[in-house]
């Protein structure tokens, strides 16, 4: 079975893009895995220290394993947003596959001093796992918001060179129009995140990283695909699949409502996500080149 480093140099070389998908509880989960193995597409799951407190990391980790050795599937687990070196350890020593070590609220010069400690630890438990640094400010709740968040900070190619080449991370998160969680026009679909493709293009070759974009729920679909070509490689969506967990849940108990078995209540919730998640795999697998490529 491919590793997630065979999985981003193929994506990379196909100029297509691993999705990353975020869980809390086993039905979102077991919804992301169902549309990645219809897909015949690798995937990555993550859980933010939020989401671990809840499920627990043992717990999380235990999980992604138990679909992994089953039905030999690339699905990789990634610690999402973790804030200290000693969750980035935890999350090492459980298993995961990688870590997104964010410290960007920092200055640049102390966000590169701690995820190269970052980065040196981790490797350290087991240097299998893959490391990911961020630099620029996107907001920091996947919810649903009243207005854009304030002090949103844009990557530059000359931050993202520096702190690849200080921290020798393998993967890069700039700031490049994305934003965490979903404006309620973005919800009913009447505003769309716009990004900013010279720039990822401009970061891409300053930095030669892997390069991941967070916030992607509610982004411009076309954005998605020239974004892509500019050289993302993994793309988090995790409001989206929220928003679709609540309103099917929602509707499941006011169609049943003498129900109060979950496992009557659930199965539509499972189908709602992982349409969601269908949709959005299908987007980021089929950009041109990839079409191309296949037709071929």
């Amino acid at each position: 079975m491919k590793t997630l480093p065979d999985s981003l140099q193929q994506a990379q070389r196909n100029r297509v893009a691993l999705g990353h998908f975020n869980f809390s509880e086993f039905t979102a989960l077991k919804a992301v895995v169902a549309a990645a193995r219809e897909l015949n597409v690798p995937v990555v799951v993550g859980v933010s220290e939020g989401e671990r407190d809840f499920l627990g990391v043992r717990q999380a980790a235990a999980l992604v394993n138990s679909y992994r050795d089953e039905f030999s599937h690339p699905i990789f687990l990634n610690a999402d947003h973790t804030h200290s070196l000693a969750r980035a350890e935890e999350a090492a020593r459980a298993g995961f596959d990688m870590i997104v070590f964010d410290r960007s609220s920092l200055p640049l010069e102390e966000n590169i001093a701690e995820t190269k400690a970052a980065v040196e630890a981790v490797k350290s438990i087991h240097p299998a796992i893959l490391v990911e640094g961020e630099v620029g400010y996107i907001g920091t709740s996947s919810e649903i918001l009243d207005k854009t968040p304030e002090g949103l900070a844009l990557t530059t190619p000359e931050e993202a060179r520096q702190f690849v080449a200080a921290t020798r991370v393998d993967l890069f998160s700039p700031a490049v129009g994305n934003m965490h969680g979903m404006l309620a026009s973005m919800v009913a679909g009447n505003t769309r995140k716009r990004l900013d493709i010279p720039r990822i293009a401009a970061i891409k070759q300053a930095s030669s990283a892997f390069l991941t974009l967070h916030g992607g729920s509610g982004t411009n679909d076309e954005d998605f695909r020239q974004g892509i070509q500019a050289g993302i490689n993994m793309i988090h969506i995790n409001t989206e699949l929220r928003v679709a967990w609540r309103r099917s849940l929602e509707s499941s108990l006011a169609l049943k409502t003498n129900d109060v078995a979950p496992y009557k209540l659930l199965p539509p919730v499972i189908d709602a996500v992982k349409q969601v998640v269908r949709a959005r795999l299908l987007l980021f697998n089929s950009t041109a080149s990839n079409r191309s490529a296949t037709a071929s």
